[in-house]
């Protein structure tokens, strides 16, 4: 199945990072390299943990924290569930966050999914550049959202509004000038029409 295979954060400091993701437990998804540039303001993309209860969001929030990340919107509940943003040292901003409303549970430092969200001007004609390419759509909300099935049940693509994906980060929309982000997939490498850059993860 087409899909996103690997996903790499370009970071100013590649052994930082790398302890700070490991520490984090998202090591294994998420790969870096030096930066080319410094990105300032927002990337245009975040990455979400989804978790199964609260007290696992405190959990992992507690961990970023720890390993130097920035609170950028308090974990809270909210109409949808309970969750928070951070910023990782490297600047990446992170959603950690549950549909649940209680704790059912100790906190495990668990996830189910990792979504790495492309903050994009047209949800529905970036919707159709992916399904050209071989994407299979697993949700879809008219020109507000779209998810699709890929290979791994563990980390999903999405497409959001960018201008609705930094307020829900609790950020600017700024440009960063840079996304600082190459992903990797079976589709071949290419540009899509926001500037997300992939590369051909067969190799």
């Amino acid at each position: 199945m087409t899909g996103l295979q690997s996903i790499t954060l370009e970071v100013p400091d590649v052994a930082a990072a790398e302890t700070f993701y490991a520490d984090l437990g998202v090591g294994k998804y998420v790969d870096v390299r030096a930066a080319g540039a410094p990105a300032t303001g927002f990337r245009g993309f975040t990455l979400s943990l989804v978790v199964s209860q609260p007290n696992v969001v405190d959990a992992f929030v507690e961990a970023a924290v720890a390993g130097g990340a920035a609170v950028v919107k308090p974990a809270k509940k909210s109409l949808w569930g309970y969750g928070g943003v951070v910023q990782a040292p490297d600047g990446a901003l992170w959603k950690i966050a549950t549909s649940a409303k209680k704790d059912r549970g100790p906190a495990v430092r668990e996830f189910e999914s990792l979504v790495l969200l492309l903050g994009v001007a047209d949800v529905k004609a970036g919707k159709a550049f992916y399904v050209d390419r071989g994407f299979e759509v697993a949700k879809s909300f008219g020109r507000k959202y779209a998810e699709f099935a890929g290979p791994s049940s563990n980390v999903t693509l999405a497409l959001y509004g960018r201008r609705a994906l930094a307020k829900d980060a609790g950020v600017s929309d700024e440009d960063a000038g840079s996304h600082g982000l190459l992903i990797g997939g079976d589709a071949g490498p290419f540009t899509d029409p926001d500037g997300f850059v992939w590369e051909d993860a067969r190799r």
